[in-house]
């Protein structure tokens, strides 16, 4: 390789992480606003929005409005509750649906994989309206059973979609070896199948739960009740038509990302192989 042919390369990598770089700035410095912001008064907080706390400018009254006056661990608890449940079901269904398309040739595969892939590109939204009527009549409006049912099945179809794309891909040497040793479909699936999987199942979890755990649609529309409501219906109480009480919106806002940034750090090394993997080895 020729020295200009490697000067070429090293500055299209430079370009390429330079760019990369300035993205991943641009995407958090709003979530650095808010965490440096919910620690400041409510003063500096318009004094020096950009500025860091300070002696004279850190405060903690924003999370204390927030855990000792309003009931925001029922909401965490309610977002946690209708998260984990409906990611759990999600993953388990979905999984199993991505393997019977992925592995069995049946009639109907082709046309049933595309109606699943039709479902990333219609939102869920434009049927709120036939589902409030379905959760009235089911005697679900105000419950988290409704939340999930709907969250179920918003992330049914990019998670059959992923995880039946990456199933392909694995070797049918092992399938059939295992099946030579009188193996079962279950034992496959759950013992061979889901453990090489673990890259795409990282990619899943993280794209579909952040969608869920960020939503206020359905929560305002489904839920909205008082013990129902979740984590983003509950920071609305804060957002006055005339008087907002920033130190405590700001504070929530921290609490919320906590699990997010936690279940990143959880699924990070999954979720970096589950998008870059081209193939199993």
């Amino acid at each position: 390789m020729s020295l200009q042919h490697r000067a070429k390369r090293g500055l299209s990598a430079g370009m390429i992480h330079t760019i990369l770089l300035s993205y991943t700035l641009l995407a958090l410095w709003p979530i650095f606003l808010v965490i440096i912001n919910s620690f400041k008064s409510r003063k500096a907080i318009f004094r020096d929005p950009l500025g860091l706390p300070d002696e004279k400018s850190f405060s903690l009254i924003g999370f204390e409005k927030v855990l000792i006056n309003s009931d925001f661990l029922l909401y965490f608890s309610n977002s946690l509750i209708v998260t984990v449940t409906a990611l759990v079901i999600s993953i388990v269904i979905g999984a199993m649906a991505a393997w019977a398309l992925s592995e069995y040739r049946f009639k109907g595969n082709t046309l049933l994989g595309l109606y699943l892939a039709i479902g990333i590109m219609i939102p869920i939204r434009l049927g709120s309206v036939s589902i409030l009527n379905l959760m009235v009549a089911m005697d679900l409006a105000n419950t988290l059973t409704a939340l999930i049912l709907v969250y179920i099945a918003q992330a049914l179809p990019l998670i059959i979609f992923i995880l039946s794309e990456f199933m392909r891909q694995i070797p049918n040497d092992l399938k059939e070896a295992a099946r030579c040793d009188g193996v079962s479909e279950y034992k496959i699936f759950f013992q061979i199948i889901l453990p090489l999987s673990r890259p795409a199942l990282g990619t899943v979890a993280v794209f579909s739960m952040v969608p869920i755990w960020n939503d206020l649609w359905f929560p305002l529309i489904l839920a909205p009740g008082e013990e129902t409501r979740t984590i983003t219906l509950g920071v609305q109480q804060f957002i006055g038509q005339y008087v907002t009480d920033w130190n405590s919106v700001l504070a929530s806002l921290t609490l919320a990302i906590l699990p997010i940034l936690l279940l990143y750090l959880l699924f990070s090394r999954q979720l970096i192989r589950g998008i870059t993997a081209g193939a199993v080895k």
